[in-house]
């Protein structure tokens, strides 16, 4: 079966040069061209191109271009694991997020101390404690979205439990691609204890989230139905038109 590429282009709402750009990225099977010197698509091209677009509106192009290339070289389980990585990372973005919710509306970090005394902690707690990493922290403080004070016989960090909850909400906010200017108005918010827009903000976020991962569980349908297809052209024999780099259509 042949296709032509406005016929692709139309079902999937992109333009014939978008096509062209997928090939030129090496992300799907090599493209013969008929007598009349058109490319010549066949159903394998088409279940690429369509995996591709559902893909890309979930992991983004960067992971959808590698899942793809790995395919072309026979590496199934190598992109489906690429995959998986993507998805371990949303789920501890999810947990975050509802991490963040939760110390949002609880006094849960002003009693970090067993004692009941609020206490300072170093960034290496801090990390412990909210999972998100000293890297992250130390570049949020760079950017001006925290203000560190240092402890004046050592030199090192101190964070208050008020900062450990603005950490938390950056986390949030930056895994949903909120602007700069929206996290550093909640964190003013924060710091005059309005925890009214922190706690929105934060539920959209995670809500953000679920709508990620629907996106991807419609791009992993489309990444199944093209390893099933790609399985059956292996069985009949015909694997080697699609994968060895010849373009044998």
């Amino acid at each position: 079966m042949t296709v032509r590429p406005i016929d692709i282009a139309r079902k999937l709402n992109i333009s014939t040069s978008a096509l062209r750009h997928y090939e030129d990225w090496g992300i799907v099977p090599p493209v013969e061209r008929g007598a009349n010197g058109y490319r010549v698509y066949t159903e394998v091209h088409v279940a690429y191109f369509e995996c591709i677009r559902a893909m890309n509106a979930g992991f983004g192009m960067g992971t959808t271009a590698e899942t793809m290339r790995r395919l072309l070289r026979k590496e199934v389980d190598e992109a489906l694991w690429i995959v998986n990585e993507a998805q371990a990372a949303l789920q501890k973005e999810k947990e975050l997020a509802e991490r963040t919710i939760e110390v949002l509306d609880s006094k849960e970090l002003e009693n970090l101390d067993v004692r009941g005394r609020r206490r300072w902690m170093t960034i290496g707690e801090v990390a412990k404690e909210t999972s998100i990493p000293a890297s992250a922290i130390r570049h949020w403080e760079k950017r001006g979205l925290i203000s560190v004070v240092r402890d004046g016989e050592n030199g090192y960090r101190k964070f208050s439990p008020s900062q450990i909850r603005q950490i938390l909400i950056i986390g949030t906010l930056r895994t949903a691609v909120w602007s700069l200017d929206t996290i550093k108005q909640v964190i003013r918010e924060l710091d005059h204890n309005n925890l009214e827009q922190a706690r929105r903000v934060a539920r959209d976020s995670l809500q953000y989230l679920h709508n990620l991962n629907r996106l991807r569980m419609r791009g992993i349908r489309y990444l199944d139905r093209l390893i099933e297809l790609i399985d059956d052209k292996s069985h009949s024999g015909t694997d080697g038109r699609y994968f060895d780099g010849k373009a044998q259509f």
